[in-house]
């Protein structure tokens, strides 16, 4: 016995304490369910495919691609199936036990090489991890082609990668092939704006890429945006599997998507609508409304209001002419409905412009409906509203601006005054230039003819009754006091620019793109000075102004006719340029080289 307590006495303790955690309710965790382990985060791996890469004579009528994965999976993304050439029906998928099964709801095409590509479509049922993707291909004829092409796809204005543009290869050469009929091969851009569009034949393409609104795989001019390439593109290279252009990337992996070589790169724009009509109609209030129409660089021979000389009406074109402001210079009150008459040249049935005279109603939907809602009449109603701007960063280069909500009919300019006062308080009175801006009647610019100087204030003020608009209103008084930026810690950026050989135009923008802070058109080699500037990262965008319009415009397809060329000031393979604190920044810039 002595040799037995000896030998297990020791246990005793451990016994108990197992017995309790066991037994005792107190020790259970009744408000938390097991954790189950660790979080999946493996993808799904493909195990078999079915049929296996590189079949030929895959039949035409009932073909499925089957894809059978390690463990259950979910098709996450249906666009992410994507079959080349493509159908017009998209490919439609089963999910049976682990497998994917993709089939077809129309024939294949006979002797022809198919590849169905699956990325970011499939993830496990669990824990959605998705699948990286990958590409088969078989033939429904005797042979696989084995060519292949790539390429980057960019917007055309801020040069952005486009994620999901259609790129499409087309054998038929002829201008109406992409708005009618659907390319001999096929690709998806992925996050970086790169394709690559793999087995295809040793023959000329033509090459565009497509934002494909309806997702038809034909170019729509009304709804999608396109690139084109200015000629046949013959491809060259041999799929293999060591290829690392048809491998398929974390897209967060930069270094290695970046490295990829992109054979062509396609710019894409909005085209021009080429149907001219009368779109939409808008009565902003008693006086004002607008109108706009499908097709920019509109024609009108003649407008006016029914019940009105046609003198009374005053019109402000956008800059691409396809929105009409209108306003009726007229005292007397006006009718809850007006009836516009505009004689334009609208596209007929057959395609061709011909003069048109339309009516539309233009109704004031906001008119108060009671007499005793407008009988509250508000101070702001009964006033000629304008607003007075300028900021201290562009005060020197672009000075003050004045800009209407209705467009004054009686200005007493006299009464403008400008001042300016030095660091000893001492005001003076100082010239400057008006002018009404040349797109915008309702907008004036106004240049100091002073010299600008660091610490000084300047004071625009308009007394009350300078102006009236349409609507019989004076203006309240109103001034505004400017300076330069004091801050010692801005910093200025001075670039010189040569090779200069077009008109250009300079945009500094900020970091995203978003915003334009200053804008130089230039035609000589020049100096350009952005000062005041917070420290951080900007970008430079040079357009080239090749009709030298003074815009960016958009390119044409049928005329052959690219969008015009936009370039990005790019240090370190970076398209910004990075303003320390404090500091004079000076960059060279060479236009001839960038525009090469």
């Amino acid at each position: 016995m002595k040799k037995f307590l000896s030998r297990y006495f020791p246990l005793i303790p451990v016994v108990a304490i197992i017995a309790i955690s066991v037994f005792s309710p107190s020790c259970a965790n009744t408000t938390q369910a097991p954790t189950g382990g660790p979080r999946d985060s493996i993808p799904p791996v493909m195990r078999k495919v079915s049929p296996v890469p590189g079949t030929t004579k895959v039949p035409v009528h009932g073909t499925q691609v089957v894809f059978t994965f390690d463990e259950y999976v979910t098709v996450k993304d249906s666009k992410g199936i994507y079959l080349s050439p493509p159908l017009s029906k998209s490919p439609r998928y089963k999910i049976k036990g682990k497998s994917v099964v993709v089939y077809f709801e129309e024939d294949l095409l006979p002797n022809t090489t198919y590849t169905l590509d699956l990325t970011n479509a499939i993830a496990d049922n669990n824990e959605s991890n998705i699948f990286p993707g990958f590409t088969t291909w078989f033939s429904t004829g005797d042979t696989i082609d084995s060519l292949y092409m790539t390429g980057s796809v960019f917007n055309c204005n801020d040069l952005k990668p486009i994620k999901g543009a259609t790129v499409m290869l087309y054998k038929d050469h002829s201008d109406s092939a992409v708005f009618l009929t659907r390319p001999a091969a096929s690709a998806k851009t992925d996050d970086w704006g790169y394709f690559s569009v793999r087995n295809i034949q040793d023959t000329l393409y033509r090459v565009y890429a497509v934002v494909d609104g309806n997702g038809n795989n034909m170019y729509d001019p009304d709804e999608d945006r396109i690139a084109f390439l200015d000629s046949l593109f013959q491809p060259k290279y041999v799929v293999r599997d060591s290829v690392p252009e048809l491998m398929k990337y974390d897209m967060k992996d930069t270094a290695a998507c970046l490295a990829r070589h992109s054979d062509v790169e396609l710019n894409v724009f909005r085209e021009r609508p080429s149907k001219q009509m009368l779109m939409n109609k808008v009565r902003l209030s008693d006086r004002a409304s607008y109108i706009t129409f499908m097709a920019p660089d509109t024609q009108i021979d003649s407008l006016w209001f029914r019940g009105y000389a046609p003198e009374r009406v005053i019109t402000e074109f956008n800059p691409r002419k396809d929105s009409l402001l209108l306003w009726l210079n007229v005292q007397r009150p006006m009718p809850d409905t007006l009836f516009l008459n505009v004689r334009y040249w609208k596209t007929d049935t057959l395609g061709v412009l011909r003069p048109e005279t339309e009516e539309v109603s233009l109704v004031e939907e906001n008119k108060p409906k009671s007499r005793a809602a407008r009988k509250k009449v508000q101070h702001a109603d009964t006033v000629c509203a304008l607003t007075l701007k300028a900021t201290p960063e562009t005060f020197e280069q672009y000075g003050y601006s004045i800009v209407f909500n209705d467009p004054p009919i009686l200005a007493f300019f006299d009464s403008l005054k400008f001042t300016s006062v030095n660091p000893r308080q001492k005001e003076e009175v100082e010239k400057f230039k008006i002018e009404r801006d040349s797109t915008n009647i309702r907008k004036y610019d106004i240049t100091p003819l002073c010299k600008i100087q660091q610490g000084w204030e300047y004071i625009f003020n308009i007394p009350e009754r300078t102006f009236k608009d349409i609507n019989g209103h004076w203006n309240d008084s109103t001034k505004v006091k400017i300076s330069l930026p004091k801050d010692e810690d801005l910093s200025s950026l001075t670039l010189n620019i040569k090779g200069v050989r077009n008109k250009y135009i300079v945009d500094f923008q900020n970091e995203s793109k978003s915003e334009i802070i200053r804008t130089y058109v230039i035609e000589t080699d020049c100096q350009l000075l952005f000062p005041y500037l917070q420290k951080g990262k900007y970008a430079i965008r040079i357009t080239e102004d090749v009709n030298r319009n003074g815009i960016v415009d958009t390119g044409n397809l049928l005329k052959h006719i690219q969008p015009e060329k936009v370039r990005y000031l790019k240090i370190d393979d970076e398209d910004f340029i990075v303003i320390p604190e404090r500091s004079e920044v000076v960059q060279d810039l060479d236009l001839e080289t960038m525009f090469k």
